[in-house]
């Protein structure tokens, strides 16, 4: 009898919990009919979004899921069917009770403009190293994560992507011994109160360093890889993860008129210390030709690349490309040998900011906007002060950051302007680069 009391008790109380919202509403791969929404909740439960184009609420239509994945609190939920140009209002109900939000919850369809008129203006948000304090595990009165209201920030300035550059959560020593680690770091650092308004508002796109990988400056022999590149697939909703048979978080897509490579500097890395030759890589062959192939077919006015790590300054204190010296200047080469116009480098993982300006012999100049920390400690760029690669009035040291890539001008004349603001979202600096100025002389035969 006693058992069976204890049985009843414990059914009770499990059927008596309400679903909750943990995580998300979080927008992820938009495009011209289809959206992703991710949330996480505290339990396993039926989940129906409801949305409508907005002021059409008599058009609504409503779509019914079941959380799973890792722990079954799991969605990545697709609207399809949905009006290119168009902003679409939307509801979040679990077990059938609507969640009340503070903010407006809707997105936007990328419209349809080729042939018709020009290019849309948009702005990206760029950032990187976002450290999370933890309570539980650190000693009191820890302050290497902060500045969160640096999240506020961004949402302040409206942008339509936020592409994370890596260093996203900083799994601790305890969590990457093991896959439950894993991934209970991915989901703690995911429900930070703060930083909800803006995963509900941008459309969220990231790529790893080594503190979301494994430990710090791990390369191809961690073993548990592919329990990180499990969490990473289960938290953010990319529109795809490598390439047949070449696993990684590498992928591109399309917004506006600008094409976007998103880089994977960890799962084929060499060690640091091994010989620089032919056969020492940060990328991985297959992800090299990849990458080099998919901007020879891009014809988009600005391609961004994107990665953890700087691709073109000289320095490599603590990481950087310039450790695998050999593979960056066939990048570079091959860059300039395939005439390829609009390449733009966007990097973190440094702790200070800078625009790093690369000028290869008879081409255009080769530019990387390095932009970090948003919310992990900043540091002091001690031994490059004065580096022969950097844009003057550029370099952000000891204090939190962000960025913004703003796209505007007509089909004709694109310009990006890059911005720095802090944590207030106040501007640091700002530089402007032309489409028609990344366009390669040509070749005199």
């Amino acid at each position: 009898m006693f058992i069976v009391g204890v049985m009843l008790l414990w059914s009770s109380a499990l059927f008596a919990a309400t679903p909750e919202l943990v995580s998300g509403p979080m927008l992820a791969n938009g495009n011209h009919h289809d959206v992703t929404i991710w949330l996480r909740t505290n339990m396993p439960t039926g989940v129906t979004i409801r949305f409508w184009p907005n002021g059409q609420v008599g058009q609504a239509r409503s779509e019914a899921f079941v959380t799973g994945g890792e722990d079954k609190r799991l969605l990545t939920a697709r609207l399809t069917g949905l009006k290119a140009g168009s902003e679409y209002m939307y509801t979040v109900s679990l077990a059938g009770v609507k969640v009340e939000k503070a903010y407006p919850l809707k997105f936007n369809t990328q419209p349809i403009w080729r042939r018709r008129a020009d290019p849309p203006d948009f702005t990206f948000a760029v950032g990187s190293c976002a450290y999370t304090n933890d309570a539980e595990t650190e000693p009191p009165g820890a302050t290497y994560g902060g500045g969160y209201p640096i999240y506020e920030s961004v949402l302040g300035q409206s942008p339509d992507v936020m592409i994370w550059l890596g260093d996203n959560i900083y799994l601790r020593p305890f969590d990457w011994s093991s896959r439950a680690g894993i991934f209970a770091r991915y989901a703690k650092t995911r429900s930070l109160k703060v930083v909800q308004p803006l995963l509900a508002s941008a459309f969220h796109y990231a790529t790893w360093d080594d503190h979301d990988y494994g430990p710090n400056d791990s390369n191809w022999s961690y073993v548990h890889k592919l329990d990180s590149l499990a969490a990473f697939k289960a938290y953010w909703p990319n529109p795809s993860y490598g390439m047949p048979g070449v696993p990684g978080v590498f992928t591109q897509f399309t917004w506006g008129d600008v094409d976007v490579f998103l880089l994977d500097n960890r799962f084929y890395r060499s060690a640091s210390s091994a010989p620089d030759d032919a056969k020492k890589t940060m990328l991985g062959e297959q992800q090299l030709m990849w990458l080099l192939d998919a901007l020879s077919a891009s014809r988009a006015p600005f391609k961004i690349v994107a990665g953890g790590g700087q691709f073109l300054s000289p320095f490599d204190r603590w990481e950087g490309y310039a450790q695998f010296k050999t593979e960056q200047q066939r990048l570079i080469d091959q860059i300039v040998k395939r005439r390829l116009s609009g390449v733009v480098f966007v990097s973190g993982d440094r702790h200070h900011t800078e625009l790093v300006k690369l000028e290869p012999e008879g081409f255009y100049p080769l530019y990387d906007f390095t932009s970090s920390p948003l919310t992990s400690r900043g540091a002091s760029a001690d031994g490059e002060w004065e580096s022969p690669v950097r844009v003057q009035g550029t370099l952000v040291t000891q204090k939190r950051n962000f960025g913004l890539l703003k796209f505007s001008g007509s089909a004709k004349d694109r310009v990006l302007t890059i911005e720095t603001r802090d944590t207030a979202g106040a501007l640091l600096w700002a530089r402007t680069i032309r489409a028609n100025e990344l366009i390669p002389s040509p070749v005199v035969k």
